[in-house]
């Protein structure tokens, strides 16, 4: 283990939850042909982990989103191509932090008339929450660390990697930021930063 980053759950952990979190969509969304709306990037190894686990009919569609401002405010740049009146809507997040971006998107779902719209988050980031938004599938509660992997980037990089990652020392990664993924893919040898 580095004093810089700590691999906090691994692949197997993150399949078997990611697993678990289609189970009982099976089971609630049974004969109801739901539509998988993910939010892209982070939510794409995610994704594609969830709908593998889902056995009852779903369709899948994305959202891309653009920051802009000094306020970091969301607009939507990519929309979903399938209607989404009258049908049952799964969002599904990589992570969920302040809640504002998550609020902002079921405003924009809900007047399209959607039978339903429940949320699905493989990350709650709940001590950093401002607006209280429902997480109706929710696959682990982290703390505020920073994390990589599964989906998760910084600057664009290591959305690849097989588990999550919290970095503890942010300039050691800028660092290392080349031999990193080696060591999280574990062919790394011996962690450089000890």
């Amino acid at each position: 283990m580095s004093g810089h980053y700590l691999e906090v759950v691994d692949s197997a952990a993150l399949q078997r939850r990611v697993c678990e979190l289609g189970a009982a969509i099976n089971s609630d969304y049974s004969g109801l042909n739901p539509v998988l709306v993910g939010v892209m990037k982070g939510c794409i190894p995610f994704i594609g982990d969830l709908i593998r686990c889902i056995e009852t009919d779903h369709e899948v569609d994305f959202l891309l989103l653009t920051r802009f401002g000094s306020k970091g405010k969301v607009a939507v740049s990519m929309d979903t191509a399938i209607s989404l009146e009258g049908r049952h809507v799964l969002l599904v997040e990589d992570i969920v932090d302040t809640g504002l971006t998550l609020s902002t998107l079921l405003r924009n779902l809900s007047v399209r008339n959607p039978a339903s719209i429940k949320t699905v988050a493989l990350l709650d980031k709940v001590p950093r929450r401002i607006v209280d938004v429902p997480l109706e599938y929710r696959g682990f509660e982290i703390g505020d660390e920073f994390l990589l992997g599964y989906g998760l980037d910084w600057e664009g990089r290591y959305r690849n990697l097989p588990g999550l990652w919290a970095v503890m020392d942010m300039e050691r990664l800028q660092d290392l930021h080349e031999t990193f993924p080696a060591i999280a893919f574990g062919s790394g040898g011996v962690d450089p930063a000890r």
